[in-house]
């Protein structure tokens, strides 16, 4: 049936004002978040190269390390979203402390490793002989903040399948001014250096799980929820969330593969495309919010058993992807003049960026399609799905990045090469957006 024109522009108006008010604060506590390391590198730059080198290699294996464990928040949104549409508030609290007591369990073992492995790691990276003793001594220092990071994740993933993600926002930006302070006192007051550096973000990422755990511990409270760890919850928690780490090691592999062929380009092409990349992510970051949106409102639906409302909703998420898609495209294009003399002074990378630059605004409104439609199936649970498809792309954009620098493809080949992966991992998701397989609706996805 369809809805009179009225109807149907009330409906719209009603999922537009869901979705900005869970996409905007989302947008926000993901800008924030990369703002820690990136005042850490700003302070340690004024103590010298060789500190500020072995800073940024310990920051990319940290990077890594939250990337890799980011299921923590996506498959406890979605879960505590389900119980939260089916009315079980009570049980949605409880669902959300399991995914904690499991980022808890899980990061013990990850501290001892980054302990352990840490000169091991950093000599992967390849740090220089002088980067190397600060590289290894930022790793195990903030290694011991890791606890507090998988629970602000975990955490994070509980508010957002509350629909509440405001709270995230507030606790990511007192906790970025948490960590600028205390990094300019302890780097420079108490003249600790890189060791105080990499203090300074303990202690703000400790602050950060500390409020949200007064903040989960009153709602498990006020809603009758158990604090003691359930093991049957820990254990559904790890596995929704084990095929959402396949899923984000196979992203992590695709983006690996092409900072590996571009280096194999040469200088001139590796300045140029970590710059691409870079502008790719922060867009990434716009488009990620709508997504977050994503999971929280189809988790909801599904868990209230409305199955129209959901496509409805997903159907105006992805308009709101596409509609985003096409402006930062049409910014990144129109603005290059202010922000690639901003990156880097150099004709020779500024060249590179040319024609790259415009293929990356290309694909903006794919990705509003991929971002949105990754949101919505990890809001309804369908994370097997999931990893295969993005398994699938992986083995599509291999052979394509390889193919680059043995055809003589440069840069720009590269980037045709990342389009594919876009289109392909595009063409993975709609087919099954389209499909009813991933319209498991109830309180708990079977």
């Amino acid at each position: 049936m369809t809805l009179p024109a009225d109807l149907r522009s009330r409906d719209r108006r009603r999922h537009d004002r869901e979705i900005l008010a869970l996409a905007v604060p989302a947008f926000g506590a993901l800008v924030a978040e990369p703002l820690f390391l990136m005042a850490d590198s700003a302070i340690v730059g004024h103590l010298g190269t060789p500190q500020l080198a072995g800073v940024g290699v310990a920051s990319a294996v940290l990077t890594t390390v939250a990337g890799v464990f980011v299921f923590l928040a996506y498959a406890t949104t979605a879960a505590v979203a389900r119980r939260i549409g089916a009315g079980d508030r009570r049980a949605a609290v409880q669902q959300g402390l399991d995914g904690i007591w499991l980022a808890l369990l899980l990061s013990l073992g990850v501290v001892a490793l980054a302990l352990l492995l840490a000169p091991w790691a950093v000599s992967l990276l390849g740090a220089s002989p002088t980067a190397a003793p600060f590289a290894v001594t930022y790793l195990r220092i903030s290694s011991l903040g890791l606890p507090a990071m998988l629970m602000v994740m975990a955490a994070t993933g509980v508010l957002r399948g509350l629909q509440d993600t405001r709270t995230p926002l507030v606790v990511a930006v007192g906790g970025f001014a948490a960590n600028l302070g205390l990094n300019v006192l302890l780097v420079y007051g108490a003249g600790l250096g890189v060791a105080g550096s990499a203090w300074g973000t303990v202690l703000a990422q400790t602050g950060m799980a500390a409020v949200y755990l007064v903040v989960v511990v009153r709602g498990a409270r006020r809603e009758g929820a158990g604090l003691r760890p359930d093991p049957a919850g820990i254990r559904a928690c790890a596995k929704a969330g084990g095929p959402l780490m396949v899923r984000t090691l196979s992203l992590r592999a695709v983006l690996m593969i092409a900072t590996a062929v571009a280096a194999r380009l040469g200088d001139d092409q590796i300045a140029g495309h970590q710059i691409a990349m870079t502008l790719w992510i922060f867009m990434a970051f716009a488009l990620d919010a709508i997504a977050i949106a994503g999971q929280a409102i189809v988790g909801r639906y599904l868990g209230a058993g409305d199955v129209p409302g959901t496509r409805a909703a997903t159907r105006r998420m992805v308009e709101w992807g596409v509609g985003c898609g096409v402006l930062l495209g049409l910014l990144l294009v129109v603005a290059r003049p202010l922000y690639v003399p901003l990156f880097t002074p150099d004709p020779a990378v500024q060249a590179q960026l040319d024609d790259v630059l415009l293929l990356v605004a290309l694909s903006q409104p794919a990705a509003g399609v991929v971002f949105v439609l990754d949101g919505v199936l990890m809001g309804a649970g369908d994370g097997t799905y999931l990893a295969w498809a993005m398994l699938g792309t992986l083995v599509a954009f291999v052979p394509a990045a390889l193919a680059v620098p043995a055809l003589g493809l440069g840069l720009t080949g590269l980037w045709w090469a990342m389009n594919l992966f876009m289109l392909v991992r595009g063409a993975f998701l709609c087919g099954r957006a389209r499909s009813d397989k991933w319209l498991v609706t109830g309180a708990v996805r079977a």
